[in-house]
């Protein structure tokens, strides 16, 4: 429900977990607690069982730029905290690429300035190509939207 949402907080470098499609609340309820985390859903039904031990935020905007601005009034998210330092698909902190890793990137991209990152779980590859830098962009209008919302 949320997928769009979790993957723009991982570009963040944000630790964000996603939830299996048609998770059983209880046992998503017991692993936030476990683990510490807030639960960010459109749920309302989910939202109702969470007791007090569980840190929730329940959004009832729709559309990406809303949700992001929904979600950054609730917690004070910092889109640019740490940009692509988390692996957009399992959520793994990248680390510096390797030579190795770096001769998988796209021959074209490879005299790109960097940072090359890659995720040691998936082994998936990053690099600041042009949508890295659209990522970026809207990272930084979220940002800017958060900064000019609490300066008025």
């Amino acid at each position: 429900m949320l997928a769009g949402l979790a993957r723009w907080l991982r570009a963040a470098g944000y630790d964000t977990a996603l939830a299996p499609t048609a998770s059983d609340d209880r046992l998503m309820l017991a692993a936030c607690r476990a683990e510490a985390r807030v639960l960010v859903t459109r749920d309302r039904h989910l939202a109702a069982h969470a007791d007090e031990s569980v840190r929730l935020v329940l959004l009832d905007v729709d559309g990406l730029d809303a949700q992001a601005a929904q979600l950054t009034a609730a917690l004070s998210i910092d889109w640019v905290r740490a940009p692509f330092t988390r692996c957009l698909l399992d959520n793994t902190p990248l680390h510096p690429a390797t030579p190795d890793e770096r001769a998988r990137v796209p021959p074209r991209a490879r005299d790109l300035p960097g940072p090359f990152r890659a995720c040691p779980c998936c082994g998936r590859v990053y690099w600041p190509g042009s949508h890295v830098r659209r990522m970026l962009s809207r990272l930084q209008q979220w940002q800017a939207r958060a900064r000019l919302a609490r300066d008025t």
